[in-house]
This record gives structure tokens, sequence and C-alpha cells, in this order.
């Protein structure tokens, strides 16, 4: 959970909404075609229960000490892509994403290839 406090008062948000947020802007970048599981027994426990467990696959949310947030992502890019271009394509659209969003200011932003589509 992260929490923000402005003049106004303080504003909760879920780790659930983050990374679907994330999840949603990652999936509409040029040259991703999914994002994928951060470990073995993850992928498979969510095979088995059909994703209705661990749902927040790909992407991990971590608070930093000075206040900002560090985003680890796991993803699928499809053959073809220049995979520079497309993590920075994905660094960018995430860091504008969470900060207009949640008004968080994100640190870093950790991109994994982890798999190709054919």
């Amino acid at each position: 959970m992260v929490t923000v406090e402005n003049h106004i008062g303080k504003i909760s948000v879920s780790e659930g909404y983050l990374t679907e947020l994330i999840r949603h802007a990652v999936c509409d970048c040029f040259g991703v075609a999914d994002v994928c599981n951060v470990n073995t027994f993850r992928s498979a426990v969510s095979s088995l229960t059909r994703g209705r467990l661990f749902k927040r696959k790909g992407v991990v949310v971590h608070e930093d000490k000075n206040g900002g947030l560090t985003i680890d992502l796991h993803i699928k890019v499809t053959y073809g892509t220049n995979i520079s271009a497309a993590v920075s394509s994905i660094t960018h659209k995430v860091v504008f994403t969470v900060e207009e969003a949640v008004n968080v200011p994100v640190n870093n932003v950790n991109v994994y290839v982890d798999d190709m589509n054919y």
C-alpha cells in the first residue's frame, strides 16, 4: 500500500491497483506481447488456478526509503522488436502513467525481457 500525504489529507493506494495500472500501461506499448510471471512457482500456481491466484504477474512494486517507487517488470516481447527502443518506451510510459495517476515519484523502472513471442 502506497500512502500519499498532501495539504488535503492522506490518500492510500492499494498495491493491486498499482500493479493493474502498470500492467495495462505496459501491455499497450508497441512490441510487448504479454507480462510474464516472476518465477516458476508463481507460474505453476497461476496455471493451475487459472489466474485466480497471483493475478499481478510480472509487476512488482517496491516503496523506496526516499518515498518513491521502484518497479520491476518481467515482459514477453514480439519477435523482431527493437528491445532497447521498447524498454525505453515502456520506462517512459510507466513513469508518466504512475506519476499522473497517483502523484508518487517513480525512482527506478527495471525491465526484464524473459521471453519472446515467435
